[in-house]
């Protein structure tokens, strides 16, 4: 059997679970970008709003909230799934596995992006929001009204840096069973000795990766010209 037909017998049994792998990925970083993207809103506006000058001043909990968003952000995502595993184990039952992974990424995931939202929001003209103070607004309708829809392109374009840094993650996770193309790459390509799974497996991520930045940058480009 020559070396090429060995490899295209073996892609006959690794395809399905190539295309596995993808689902498990997507649904891994769906996940994480919908529970860390809203958990890290939510954290970087009150980041924002309850600094000096905030329209929610409160130097408390600005000080706790910093303190452990730079606290939790540097530590190496590898090292943030041991740390966590108690934690993990306490939520999900488990240390192992897709939904212990989905777990610690949204975690991650969580402080970088309320860092993020944070750097995008000081960006804002202050008199933008001052006028609305002299208006009378409320400072949830300033949130939601002004101070949101103002950053909201530099915003996506943030998301989408996130995105990237939660699939690069996902890929992490296989080294925990997490699935996905991560755990593809590492079992039947680094393990099996099987280069060209590695490739097309890192291939594939990187197909991933290219999509969604563009879709960033056209949906920021969008939001800047209204």
């Amino acid at each position: 059997m020559t070396t090429t037909m060995l490899a295209a017998a073996n892609w006959d049994n690794l395809r399905p679970r190539f295309f596995e792998a993808i689902t498990t990925t997507l649904y891994m970083v769906s996940i994480t970008m919908v529970v860390g993207g809203l958990l890290g809103l939510i954290i970087g506006t009150l980041l924002y709003t309850t600094r000096d000058q905030g329209i929610l001043r409160n130097k408390a909990l600005y000080t706790v909230l910093n303190f452990i968003v730079n606290f939790v952000r540097p530590i190496p995502f590898i090292i943030l799934i041991a740390a966590l595993g108690p934690v993990t184990r306490s939520v999900v039952g488990t240390t192992i596995g897709t939904n212990a992974a989905v777990f610690v990424m949204s975690i991650a995931a969580t402080f970088g992006v309320s860092r993020i939202v944070e750097q995008n929001l000081v960006a804002i003209d202050p008199g933008v929001i001052e006028a609305a103070r002299a208006m009378g607004a409320s400072p949830l309708k300033i949130i939601t009204s002004v101070i949101i829809p103002e950053a909201l392109g530099p915003l996506v374009l943030g998301y989408t840096f996130i995105f990237i840094a939660v699939t690069d993650m996902s890929a992490m996770a296989g080294y925990i069973g997490g699935g996905g193309l991560g755990n593809f790459a590492i079992t039947y390509g680094y393990q099996a000795f099987q280069w060209e799974v590695t490739l097309v497996a890192t291939a594939a991520i990187i197909v991933i990766v290219q999509i969604a930045q563009l879709f960033g940058n056209w949906l920021s480009k969008k939001i800047l010209r209204r």
